[in-house]
């Protein structure tokens, strides 16, 4: 959302943002909404790759003189998680839903978008909503307003998370609740990058049950770069993170310097992004049957898609997690899966779901 957001609908992870496209994953048949007319109450804050990487790179006087556009936009209830990702893919810098303060008897609640300056609004919602299956184009109203003080407010909104007993993922300006625990320090992209997204929690504790040390895992989709951290962090030997978008790349990069990873125990390589060509990237990502544990965080439609790839490179009887996908689209993945792997199982946590298991040996060299 680690994310391949992703992307990534985008931002799930870093996948999804740069390879997906109307005509080649139309959401409205690939997400239908799972979600109740009266959504979990809590603030989301999702947010752009190439914000965050915009203003790391800039000085703070550049990112003050700069504007943005800022657009409220009206929608349905039972859409506003997949408009929020949505909007994501398709130009929004970030999106945030405060949910706490929604009457429960209205059928309709507020996005908080940003927009870079000059954007083409009108056209992003148009393609957002067609994505998700939203017959009209939401209602919306735009002013502008300055990116120091965005960020700042975005900043503040984000916490340290813990995702188990002694496991944290804290944001690069915050202080770890415990100095003991093992903690994961990000700049995070997005809202699944700092933990706070349910596949993303998902993933950290299957590797957490997973990791004993000395395994070799690949990141299919690594977005912030969390998940293959988070293996690394666990006692993993090495950890291989592939994404199709360079500043997922760049974000990873930076985040594994704010962990003091060395170099040589993370790898990170920038894939193709077309779905054809994505296949026949063995260049780059060196060796099948290399990997005791594959970590695929995308969405439904790469994953049903690159099926055969993502296993490829698991050894017999490796353990591979699928992640990014809604509860209801678990039938699927282990419809499409289930001749690849056994002992298949299942995690959820609020809409969301992991699914993992054990690669065949009926398989081995595929």
């Amino acid at each position: 959302m680690a994310a391949i957001a992703g992307k990534h609908v985008k931002n799930f992870s870093h996948f999804i943002g740069s390879a997906i496209r109307i005509p080649l994953f139309p959401f409205s048949r690939l997400l239908p909404c799972p979600f109740s007319s009266t959504p979990h109450k809590r603030p989301q804050l999702l947010i752009s790759p190439s914000l965050i990487t915009h203003f790391s790179s800039s000085s703070i006087t550049d990112s003050a003189s700069s504007n943005y556009l800022s657009v409220r936009i009206r929608c349905r209830k039972n859409f506003v998680d997949l408009l929020s990702e949505a909007l994501l893919s398709f130009g929004a810098s970030s999106t945030s839903v405060d949910e706490e303060h929604v009457s429960s008897s209205s059928h309709e609640i507020y996005v908080d978008t940003t927009f870079p300056d000059g954007e083409d609004v009108s056209k992003c919602i148009s393609y957002a909503a067609d994505s998700v299956g939203l017959k009209e184009i939401p209602l919306y109203e735009v002013t502008i307003g300055e990116q120091h003080d965005w960020l700042k407010k975005s900043q503040e909104s984000f916490h340290p998370v813990k995702v188990t007993e002694g496991l944290w993922i804290v944001p690069e300006w915050r202080t770890p609740p415990d100095v003991h625990a093992t903690n994961i320090i990000l700049n995070p992209g997005l809202a699944f990058g700092t933990g706070e997204h349910p596949t993303t929690k998902l993933c950290i504790l299957l590797l957490h049950g997973l990791v004993k040390g000395g395994e070799y895992v690949l990141d299919y989709g690594t977005g912030s770069g969390i998940l293959s951290i988070a293996s690394l962090k666990l006692g993993a030997a090495l950890s291989v993170g592939v994404d199709v978008d360079p500043k997922a790349i760049e974000s990873a990069q930076q985040n594994a310097a704010l962990n003091s990873v060395e170099p040589e125990k993370l790898q990170l390589h920038l894939v193709p992004s077309n779905i054809a060509e994505h296949k026949f990237s063995e260049t780059y990502i060196s060796g099948k049957e290399n990997f005791d544990i594959v970590i695929a965080n995308i969405l439904l439609n790469p994953l049903l898609e690159l099926a055969d790839h993502v296993v490829s490179y698991a050894k017999p009887e490796a353990v591979v997690g699928l992640s990014g996908i809604l509860s209801e689209q678990v039938p699927d993945i282990i419809e499409r899966y289930s001749q690849y792997l056994e002992g298949i199982s299942v995690s959820t946590m609020d809409d969301w779901a992991c699914v993992s298991g054990r690669k065949k040996r009926l398989h081995s060299g595929s």
